[in-house]
């Protein structure tokens, strides 16, 4: 097992539930490094080592200026354990934006990487869709799409065991022509692209079906479309609940169907898939859900030490290399480099 850097500030819940998540990874053989102030995280317990951290960058505050001018923050302390070789993974539940800026910072890009991209595994019942950019890039060109398309294809086959996965750029219709000039010309290139299973434009619809194993977009976007996901689970969630009970026969009828109800909103939670991992740095950095509880921390932590078992940065490193993504961008069939916008 690896050893992960855990961010111990933060998470809405506070230090006691990301203390009880790291627990639960402990219990798997995971080793732990638990950033935060040992005050809070006495007895931390078996395999988990309290690593002094007495600050910490906020969600108000600005995310690169923070992390700059707080070297002695906990998700700042975490992130360089990981570049000097303590730890092998960064997860945080804190600051999205302060994790993100921490990693790149002390992580780097991998080679030819233009911008990391946020992942995440949408909370589906059948099957695991991986959406990226999830918040990252509010704003991409067309040469970030593409490599955002090869992190996601790799990711997905090398951690999630996926043989070729089906590659789709997310745009409001599926004809090729559709959707901004950023996501047309990528789609262009992706068409003639090889070591890619590019399948074409994927609409808002298809992101719960499972069509796509991978589906690509910009950070606004992906982001507006994970809530968007989490938020509908809930409510529908919470409906089905409070049909069951609406009357004697439905719960009854909800009684029978309690254990299927009950695997249904697990597959559905946020806590389920832990967080969202930053594809294209040098090593492995994943954001929990700040509302985790102990089971989403910990979820969290097992995501970052698979990630680092399976050589994900490695395999995805080789990926773009073979792709030729990492220098030089994709043709247009035109003939121009995608770089050039």
């Amino acid at each position: 097992m690896s050893t992960v850097a855990l961010d111990a500030f933060g998470a809405d819940r506070g230090y006691a539930e990301v203390l009880a998540g790291a627990r639960l990874a402990a219990a798997d053989g995971i080793r732990i490094r638990l950033f935060g102030p040992p005050s809070e995280l006495a007895e931390a317990g078996e395999g988990i080592e309290v690593c002094a951290a007495e600050e910490w960058i906020t969600n108000e505050d600005e995310p690169v200026a923070a992390v700059r001018g707080r070297p002695s923050a906990s998700v700042v302390l975490a992130a360089r354990d990981v570049a000097e070789g303590s730890s092998d993974a960064l997860v945080s539940a804190g600051s999205t934006g302060a994790t993100m800026t921490a990693s790149l910072f002390a992580l780097k890009r991998l080679q030819g990487v233009q911008r990391p991209a946020l992942a995440a595994v949408l909370p589906l019942p059948e099957k695991q869709v991986l959406l990226l950019d999830c918040g990252a890039n509010v704003e991409v060109r067309a040469q970030h799409l593409i490599q955002f398309a090869y992190l996601g294809s790799s990711f997905v086959e090398a951690v999630l065991g996926v043989a070729r996965p089906r590659v789709a750029l997310l745009s409001v219709g599926e004809e090729q022509s559709k959707g901004t000039a950023e996501v047309v010309e990528a789609g262009q290139a992706l068409a003639s692209a090889s070591g890619i299973n590019f399948a074409g434009n994927a609409e808002g619809r298809d992101l719960p079906t499972g069509e796509f194993d991978v589906v690509v977009t910009d950070g606004f976007t992906g982001n507006i479309a994970l809530k968007l996901l989490e938020g509908t689970a809930k409510v529908v969630g919470g409906a089905v609940r409070d049909a069951a009970r609406s009357n004697p026969l439905s719960l009854a009828g909800g009684l029978l169907m309690r254990p299927a109800l009950g695997k249904l909103r697990r597959q559905l939670a946020p806590d389920t898939t832990g967080g969202a991992i930053l594809l294209g740095l040098r090593g492995v950095s994943v954001v929990a859900h700040g509302s985790s509880s102990a089971e989403g921390i910990a979820n969290a932590v097992r995501l970052a030490d698979r990630a680092v078992r399976e050589r994900t940065v490695e395999r995805t490193g080789e990926a773009l290399e073979r792709a030729g993504a990492t220098r030089q961008g994709l043709r247009r069939p035109d003939g121009r480099d995608t770089q050039t916008r």
